[in-house]
């Protein structure tokens, strides 16, 4: 009988097929998402995930537009010349109103208004950094220590949030002062705790380099906490670990956290046999799947490495012989959960290989 498709070849489909649809959009398309309906200008290629995404900067009402990463078999090209005539009025009324913005934004000030504008502009910009650093000071030098024993009660009764917004804030102080090292000349700082947010986990370096590219997305402005959370995760995506250095071909792991389809797994003992850029191909007792390598817990029993690859491997070759009896079926269901055989189910496993015919297990034993 014809060899059921692996998963892995599965995926392997899915991946080219998202490759295709992305590489069918070019840099400034018109886009639109299919399940949203929100539309969008087209950026890149994304290849920080296990299957490929593309960056799009989606419109908003705010200031600021949104970049975020989906999936491009979800996107479909906007020709605004075919669509309907009250939507492209909407569009050219918008064009006008943005035309009317600009008159405005580009009238001519005095020097006295400019640099009044530029003092305000920085009183704003600073109101959340100097709050952060009042809120620092309060708490090194103890200044509550006359009304309250505690700095979290302090911060209830006298500002009315927890103890986590004071660490948020205090933390946000330093990573602001890191940032000022290369904002110089720049003057995008953060104006809020959530733009902050994302950077406290990161090494100095990493702060700096993703408030960067969070500005250069956010269109030379200052960014929004999405846009900067967008770009950690990632950062994150790319600096995972080469997979060679986890593991190698042959190795035995359990399966674990998996979700949606492949939660049925979780449990399961499988074995590596390729190594991908951010994925391994484990396989199982039924087929293969990529999995990452948070979803897989070595096994260091030296026993149940060297049993386990050859016991996948005959219980491969009996599901391949198609039409088995249910009972077989349960056993062969049975013995692909666990991580060793005992001496009965060696047996078993013999005795289902000697009635269906297959290739002697002995070859698997030397």
């Amino acid at each position: 009988m014809p060899k059921i498709k692996s998963r892995s070849d599965s995926m392997e489909d899915v991946k080219q097929a998202r490759l295709a649809a992305a590489h069918s959009f070019r840099k400034g398309d018109r886009v639109r998402h299919q399940v949203t309906q929100k539309l969008g200008v087209f950026q890149e290629l994304n290849l920080g995930f296990a299957l490929p995404e593309v960056w799009v900067q989606f419109d908003s009402v705010r200031e600021i537009a949104v970049t975020l990463s989906c999936n491009p078999l979800d996107l479909e090209r906007v020709n605004l010349s075919n669509q309907e005539p009250e939507i492209q009025l909407d569009h050219e009324l918008a064009s006008v109103k943005n035309q009317l913005v600009a008159v405005e934004v580009l009238s001519e000030l005095t020097e006295t208004e400019a640099a009044e504008r530029h003092r305000l502009e920085q009183k704003v910009e600073r109101a959340f950094y100097e709050a952060a650093l009042a809120l620092r000071e309060l708490h090194e030098r103890k200044l509550y220590r006359s009304t309250h024993s505690r700095f979290d009660h302090y911060c209830r009764d006298r500002f009315g949030f927890s103890q986590q917004n004071a660490d948020l804030l205090i933390r946000a102080a330093g990573v602001i002062d890191n940032l000022k090292i290369t904002t110089i000349g720049c003057n995008f700082l953060p104006t809020n705790e959530r733009q902050v947010r994302p950077l406290t986990k990161l090494e100095p370096n990493e702060q700096r380099q993703v408030w960067q590219q969070a500005i250069e997305a956010a269109g030379n402005r200052v960014p929004s906490g999405r846009v900067v959370k967008d770009i950690v995760v990632q950062l994150k995506q790319k600096e995972l670990f080469p997979i060679a250095h986890f593991c190698q071909v042959g190795d035995a792991f359990t399966l674990m956290r998996l979700e949606g389809c492949e939660r049925k797994y979780n449990g399961y003992p499988g074995v590596a046999t390729k190594l991908k850029d951010f994925t391994i191909e484990v396989e199982v007792f039924d087929g293969t799947m990529a999995v990452k390598p948070e979803n897989l817990r070595p096994i260091d029993d030296p026993d149940v490495c060297r049993q386990l690859p050859a016991t996948i491997r005959r219980i491969g070759r009996l599901r391949q012989v198609g039409l088995l009896d249910r009972g077989a079926q349960a056993v062969l269901q049975h013995l692909g959960r666990q991580t060793y055989l005992t001496d009965l189910e060696v047996e078993l496993l013999t005795f289902l290989e000697q009635r269906y015919g297959v290739c002697d297990p002995a070859a698997d034993a030397s």
